[in-house]
């Protein structure tokens, strides 16, 4: 996995993980990378600094104490706060149906089971068919934590 720093057209920040470097050319080039902000598929990484963690020893007095894995903590910016209230409203008002969310949404949307609003994960495949088939679906600006019950 992967993290890039990236910007939309609007000039609008935000990360995101990737496969690979590899997956997330391939899904920019097929505009499923999308901003968190405004929903723009014009999205392009941005500059990125390197996340060094350094030796406590070289850390002056008085250094701000870092959080596990090294990274120093910060408060979050608009564009964070913003993603992780999307993330809270989907998780409240959606049903997670994990790995079948294929066959979910298609089921929905041929009329099999009544409509709902659910969220889940499908392969680059089962997404890309979907919308052939004209399934309304969208990418989530993050990944769902696998709910075991």
């Amino acid at each position: 996995m992967i993290q890039f720093s990236l910007k939309c057209a609007e000039d609008h920040r935000f990360d995101s993980w990737f496969q690979s470097a590899e997956a997330f050319e391939k899904l920019r080039a097929r505009s499923m990378v999308t901003c968190a902000v405004c929903g723009s598929d014009e999205v392009e990484k941005a500059l990125m600094a390197p996340r060094v963690r350094s030796s406590r020893k070289d850390a002056p007095d008085g250094a701000p104490p870092q959080a596990a894995g090294g990274a120093l903590s910060k408060p979050a910016s608009p564009a964070e706060q913003a993603m992780a209230e999307l993330r809270r409203k989907i998780e409240e008002n959606s049903e997670y149906v994990g790995g079948n969310f294929a066959r979910e949404a298609r089921d929905m949307h041929d009329g099999v089971t009544p409509e709902r609003a659910i969220y889940g994960e499908a392969r680059p495949e089962e997404a890309r068919k979907l919308l052939e088939e004209g399934v309304p679906v969208a990418p989530l600006p993050f990944i769902p934590g696998r709910k075991s019950n």
